[in-house]
C-alpha cells in the first residue's frame, strides 16, 4: 500500500513539475513580447 501511494505521488510531481515549467515558460515568453513591444 505505501509503494502504491508513493507511485501516485511521484507520477503527480512528474505532471506538476511539467505544467509548472510549461506556465513559466510561457510567462516568460509573454513578458519578453511585452517589453520588445513596449520599447519598439
Amino acid at each position: 500500500m505505501k509503494t502504491e501511494r508513493a507511485e501516485k505521488f511521484k507520477k503527480w510531481i512528474k505532471r506538476v513539475g511539467f505544467w509548472g515549467f510549461m506556465f513559466f515558460l510561457v510567462k516568460g515568453l509573454v513578458w519578453l513580447a511585452v517589453g520588445y513591444f513596449i520599447v519598439k
